[in-house]
């Protein structure tokens, strides 16, 4: 079985030391992804004060970002959205933001339903409201 790290040049850079995802035989896992910009410190949706702390952030714009973000990671590793199989999501605010975010996940998972999890964090590594972590598989 050979395992092949993945590096996308559309989503943005990890923020240590790892891959975007590893194809281990027929599947893709990816690691954790969050909603920043590619080649900038830019977060989609969050505003911070001159100390780097969250003052505000609108969590639709944080998870269409993320969603995006795991399409490129799918596609440039020859995968495709509808091969996502599971999908591990952790919210940095499960009480105010849980409505809006299954909202938006059942927009962009209509047609592919992968298995899902959904779990309540403290904080992530930059001050982002919601990180993705997912399988997908590929064709044989």
């Amino acid at each position: 079985m050979s395992e092949e790290g993945i590096i996308s040049s559309r989503a943005p850079e990890p923020v240590g030391l790892y891959p975007h995802a590893r194809r281990v035989g027929n599947l893709l896992f990816l690691s954790g992804v969050g909603p920043r910009e590619r080649g900038t410190k830019k977060i989609p949706g969050v505003e911070l004060d001159e100390n780097g702390s969250i003052t505000s952030y609108d969590i639709e714009t944080q998870c269409r970002s993320v969603f995006q973000n795991v399409r490129y990671i799918v596609e440039e590793a020859g995968s495709s959205w509808e091969q996502i199989v599971d999908v591990t999501v952790f919210l940095t605010n499960m009480k105010d933001d849980f409505a809006t975010y299954n909202r938006l996940y059942a927009e962009y998972f209509a047609d592919n339903q992968p298995c899902r999890t959904t779990i309540e964090i403290k904080s992530l590594p930059t001050p982002i409201a919601i990180e993705l972590k997912v399988i997908a598989t590929f064709d044989s």
